[in-house]
């Protein structure tokens, strides 16, 4: 449901993975900047985190697997920064190409901890659904 916290955690965490990578270069380089649109691991990566956000938030009364799908999707997003690390780390420094790291690199941290913080928020609903029930 859109009113409870969770929800909004997804919701901003769709749009730092999922819209603003598409703006925001990952480097910049003499040739160019390099966006994540350029290669298809990037997008898919970021396609399959974002459609697991919006699924997330269609589960709002299966908390259980919102709960899931939340773990599942911080580890494709820890997938996600380590292809960016791996390639941001082979970049050629020492060649007369300068390469400048973008601020791009942090969407993914951004977005673990929006999804970190949305884990909390389910499994506090969680508790409390518990012990409304165990007072019946």
């Amino acid at each position: 449901m859109i009113q409870r916290i969770q929800t909004l955690y997804l919701l901003l965490a769709i749009l730092v993975i999922g819209v603003l990578p598409f703006y925001i270069p990952l480097w910049n380089t003499a040739a160019g900047a390099f966006y994540f649109m350029q290669d298809k691991t990037y997008i898919t990566l970021i396609g399959l985190s974002v459609s697991l956000s919006l699924v997330s938030i269609l589960f709002y009364k299966k908390r259980q697997h919102q709960f899931v799908l939340g773990r599942l999707n911080m580890i494709i997003t820890l997938i996600l920064l380590g292809l960016f690390v791996y390639r941001s780390l082979n970049l050629s420094g020492g060649t007369v190409e300068v390469s400048e790291k973008g601020i791009g690199i942090y969407l993914p941290i951004i977005s673990i901890v929006l999804l970190a913080l949305a884990n909390k928020a389910i499994k506090k609903d969680e508790e409390l659904v518990k012990s409304v029930d165990r007072l019946r």
